[in-house]
């Protein structure tokens, strides 16, 4: 049977364009890797590399991206600083967040300032994979088991933003009960199948849920609404309870 692509029917995985990536590490050796793993996909293509943030947005200025992995700590300016600028544009490539975790601080203030997410570099080479092609489909990459450490590190120890938290838990009175369940058990770090597990509800169910919450919140994406739910004391670092 002729099963060739028909036109106009859906794109296969090889038809789709490849994911355009920039690499910003002030490590020369941490790009060659992350550079060659990228490349040997069929869906992605490395476009560029810099390495700093000043670096990061004059590259930008000369080629199209879709996602730019960015190196928290760099010379001349680091990746909050870039993340903030990338993020201030219009139409600007998702940002995914390189961390050695427990050095980098400043990835709190990162995820405030725009970026999709955020990835252990010493997690395995198919974690990143996932991570990019997450965070080029509008998804943030907040990992479960990493989400509670960072937050409750981080949180109440950095400086405020201008609006992350405007309302204060007033700002929360928008959401349903079941709502509320959601997001305490997103900013705990469960993913959508725990969730779903614990509320007795199906994925599509929570996917439902987190999107009526971002819409209702005017979030960006899951991180915001895991940043927010901290910071205006729905979750406290105290853990569950």
């Amino acid at each position: 049977m002729d099963t060739a692509h028909e036109p106009g029917g859906p794109a296969t995985e090889s038809e789709r364009p490849a994911i355009r990536v920039v690499l910003v590490d002030d490590q020369e050796l941490v790009r060659t890797g992350f550079h060659m793993v990228l490349d040997a996909q069929p869906d992605m293509q490395v476009v560029g590399e810099a390495a700093d943030g000043v670096q990061a947005l004059e590259l930008l200025g000369s080629v199209e991206a879709d996602v730019v992995v960015l190196d928290v700590r760099m010379p001349r300016m680091d990746g909050v600083e870039a993340t903030r600028r990338i993020c201030a544009a219009g139409d600007h490539p998702r940002v995914l967040i390189l961390t050695t975790f427990d050095l980098d601080e400043y990835v709190y203030a990162a995820l405030r300032a725009g970026a999709g997410g955020f990835f252990l570099k010493d997690a395995p080479a198919a974690d990143l994979l996932s991570a990019v092609r997450a965070v080029h489909s509008g998804d943030a990459v907040v990992a479960p088991s990493a989400t509670r450490r960072l937050l409750d590190r981080f949180v109440g120890h950095l400086p405020e933003g201008d609006d992350a938290a405007a309302g204060g838990p007033a700002r929360l009175e928008a959401l349903t009960p079941r709502e509320h369940e959601v997001l305490v058990l997103m900013a705990r770090g469960s993913s959508n199948a725990e969730i779903a597990e614990s509320l007795y509800v199906s994925a599509t169910t929570v996917k439902t849920h987190v999107r009526r919450i971002l819409t209702k919140l005017d979030l960006r994406d899951r991180v915001q609404a895991v940043v927010l739910a901290y910071e205006t004391g729905l979750v406290g670092t105290q853990g569950p309870g």
